[in-house]
């Protein structure tokens, strides 16, 4: 890849940061925690009248959901955007957003999950950093560790010129340098043979997920080598993805079939860095460049992720 992205603004304490809610709808008292921790790292949190409204299972129509979030990138006082959830309702959105007016004010927009969808979607069609990490009113309602918290702040900040996370396992051998992007595997099987399909070339794919059982993950997999996805990348590297209920002989079966379906890409594989569910969620930015060093069993990002 040799198109530069843009790096959106750091953020700073006293910045004003929105919540968004482009996916399932949420309940208020998760909402009100998860805001409250934002604000107890120095940041004046906006939350629309609109946050909690519901259509079905959605936070609201279609519609509502994607132009709040597009009037979040375009209001001059929001500085970063964090996603209150996942769940599902994403993938709706992508043909009635304007990536092109998001690149005219990019921002540090933070989520995971669903939001799989729009933060490759911004590295591609915006040309904008994203950053894959926890979200308002699930994992900061939920209690984030300290670690996980700092990590963001610096990171968001421009304090971190990189940093690395370390694999409990290496998969295969290999050293590979490229492009961060990925994020949950079902919902980057959904993206495929679609207009907002991430580019995989020679870039490193990071993938997690959570509560599928271990044939399901497998059948992705399959689905990504044989659409030709994964001969493409320069390395790949997996979040915990817990089984079911925590079940261990899922969980080496998970382990057996992501070990099958990347033995031939011939590129370094790691598994089980601490980004996504069921870890501390480590906030990694996509777009940004990092090294697979599978010996270290380390991924590690080798430049700040925002704008000095």
């Amino acid at each position: 890849m040799t198109r530069k992205l843009i790096k959106p603004a750091g953020l700073k304490a006293g910045d004003t940061v929105a919540v968004v809610a482009p996916a399932a709808a949420i309940e208020r008292e998760h909402l009100e925690r998860g805001v409250n921790v934002l604000a107890s790292m120095g940041f004046r949190v906006k939350v629309s009248e609109r946050l909690l409204a519901r259509s079905g299972i959605l936070a609201g129509d279609d519609a509502d959901r994607a132009r709040e979030l597009q009037w979040c990138f375009a209001d001059p006082e929001v500085k970063g955007i964090f996603a209150a959830r996942g769940g599902y309702g994403c993938g709706r959105l992508l043909p009635l957003l304007d990536f092109h007016a998001i690149a005219r004010t990019p921002k540090i927009f933070v989520g995971f999950s669903d939001e799989t969808f729009i933060l490759n979607a911004m590295v591609d069609l915006a040309g904008v950093v994203s950053f894959h990490g926890p979200m308002v009113a699930m994992d900061f309602a939920r209690g984030l560790s300290a670690r996980s918290i700092e990590h963001m702040q610096r990171l968001l900040s421009g304090e971190l010129n990189g940093f690395e996370l370390e694999a409990r396992e290496a998969v295969h051998p290999g050293v590979a340098r490229g492009e961060v992007i990925g994020g949950c595997l079902s919902v980057l099987v959904a993206m495929l043979a679609t207009p907002y399909a991430p580019n995989f070339d020679g870039r490193i794919l990071f993938l997690e997920d959570t509560g599928e059982k271990a044939y399901r993950i497998d059948r992705m997999l399959v689905q990504l080598r044989q659409a030709g996805a994964l001969a493409r990348v320069a390395g790949v590297v997996f979040g915990a993805i817990r089984p079911v209920d925590g079940d261990e002989p899922e969980a080496r079966l998970i382990a057996r079939f992501i070990a099958e379906q990347t033995a031939e890409l011939g590129c370094p594989v790691l598994y089980g860095i601490e980004a996504g569910h069921g870890t501390e969620n480590f906030t990694i930015p996509f777009g940004i460049a990092a090294q697979i060093d599978a010996a270290a069993r380390r991924i590690v990002f080798t430049e700040r992720a925002v704008a000095a």
